[in-house]
């Protein structure tokens, strides 16, 4: 087996990018490679995958920025919040493509500014994940 970094780009961002609808017939091999980053994101959200290695940001960015969120409130990133929390989509600012509102392990909810969040100072904390 391959070992290959997963896209953790919030499904948020690519959703800026692309409006248009997907669908799988039940005889196509899933394979990231002849997937858009929202069916990887689903398909590994499916299955119980655990992150293979584990790197810390050096440069802020919007995947940066919704890892900070996502970690803030307990969880590694979206694949293992759409695992607990068995949802399929998480909600977004649509201006800036941030996260909008998470619901931690203790149902206590997060709500995130439009701006970002994530101070220079911070940055340095956030753990990036390779599937």
């Amino acid at each position: 087996m391959v070992s290959q970094e997963m896209p953790t780009a919030s499904r948020c961002l690519e959703e800026l990018h692309s409006s248009d609808e997907f669908s799988t017939s039940s005889k196509e091999v899933l394979k990231p490679s002849n997937m858009k980053m929202s069916e990887v994101s689903a398909a590994v959200s499916k299955a119980d995958i655990k992150p293979k290695s584990i790197r810390h940001a050096k440069k802020w960015s919007d995947e940066i920025e919704n890892l900070y969120r996502f970690q803030q409130a307990g969880y590694r990133d979206e694949v293992e919040y759409k695992q607990v929390k068995q949802v399929d989509t998480v909600e977004c600012w649509p201006e800036t493509g941030f996260v909008k509102k998470l619901q931690r392990k203790d149902n206590t909810f997060y709500y995130y500014n439009k701006q970002r969040e994530c101070e220079d100072k911070d940055v340095h904390k956030v753990k990036v994940y390779v599937y």
